[in-house]
């Protein structure tokens, strides 16, 4: 153990930066600058700046944070608030929000609001007490502004100081229903989205609008709606009986995610159907499991990795460097072809 770290400990303190000044003989605002990679830094030798990380290594200097953070008002850290944490959708896009704030050495706290606006709120106020410099909500309308910037993945209200990144829901659709009709769907059936979900019923416009254009008549019959917040693939495995219960003839559903399209294809194969011999069946999202399923989900992807980082880099922007706020990023599907969708039987 060195001089510098037994005289820390014994007066019952860590290392400071001026005992790694010290040991380099050099000033604390120098060696500041390298540890902390100030632009400065840039200036100095690049010899110096290893002898000041060595120095720093060998006597096991750990950075003040709470006091970094008292001086400069600043805590880096975000506040994400979702509808659940380990579904599919969510850890998709927490871990494009994972992979934003290391790469630029902030942390995120997270919470869970259900869909619940009680829940909401007291998990935005409690993670404003505890210094989130900035919100990302997941899946909720969020109604109004926060106290800090914000981000709402996905957002459908104009507020000041949040950001919404949204899905073409239009081009979505084009491209599932392009997709069924050019394998000779017609009959389809169609899973609704949870009214208290975001994207619902803005998903739902898109596919009427793009049904209509298509000839596709939608059967109410064959249209059910999910109103369980369940999260995992038993989600759509009520809503599969149901469609074979009311003993209209399909070829093919339209999930409103891909949890619930996993979940009707297990009802669908308890009835003795296949998939896709006798029902094509096609997801949204492109959640990690859809490829893995067996079948596996022909599914509109949305890049939900790529939403988080965005959210991360419009926030350290404008905490950073002032930018203002986009009110709104649109970004867009793609169609990935797999094994659950095949033409339709004559």
């Amino acid at each position: 153990m060195t001089q510098d770290k037994k005289t820390a400990e014994k007066n019952g303190g860590a290392v400071t930066l001026k005992s790694v000044a010290a040991s380099v003989g050099l000033s604390p605002g120098t060696v500041s600058a390298v540890l902390n990679n100030a632009p400065s830094s840039k200036h100095i030798p690049k010899a110096t700046r290893e002898r000041i990380i060595a120095a720093a290594r060998k006597l096991d200097y750990r950075p003040n944070f709470f006091a970094q953070t008292l001086r400069k008002q600043r805590t880096y850290t975000l506040g994400v608030i979702a509808h659940e944490i380990g579904d599919g959708y969510s850890s998709s896009i927490i871990a494009g929000i994972e992979e934003g704030t290391r790469r630029r050495n902030y942390f995120f706290v997270t919470g869970v609001h259900r869909h619940n606006p009680d829940l909401f709120e007291n998990y935005s106020r409690v993670l404003l007490q505890r210094g989130a410099e900035g919100i990302i909500t997941l899946d909720f309308n969020l109604a109004h502004s926060l106290q800090v910037p914000a981000v709402a993945i996905p957002g459908h209200k104009d507020s000041e100081g949040v950001t919404n990144i949204v899905l073409d829901h239009r081009h979505a659709a084009e491209l599932a229903l392009r997709h069924l009709v050019e394998l000779g769907h017609r009959r389809i059936a169609f899973m609704r989205g949870h009214p208290d979900s975001a994207d619902s019923q803005f998903r739902w416009t898109a596919v009427e609008e793009v049904a209509r254009e298509l000839g596709i008549e939608i059967d109410p019959g064959l249209v059910v709606q999910i109103v369980s917040e369940d999260s995992t693939p038993s989600l759509g495995y009520p809503y599969g009986k149901e469609l074979i219960a009311c003993k209209r003839p399909f070829t093919a559903l339209l999930a409103y995610n891909d949890i619930s399209a996993i979940g009707a294809m297990r009802a669908f194969h308890e009835a003795g159907l296949q998939v896709p011999g006798d029902i094509s069946v096609l997801g949204f999202d492109d959640i990690p499991a859809a490829a893995f399923h067996y079948p596996s989900l022909t599914t509109v992807r949305q890049p939900l990795h790529r939403m988080g980082e965005l959210a991360v880099e419009m926030l350290v922007e404008r905490l950073e460097n002032g930018k203002e706020m986009e009110r709104e990023i649109a970004v867009q599907p793609e169609i990935v072809v797999r094994e659950s969708t095949a033409p339709a039987r004559k």
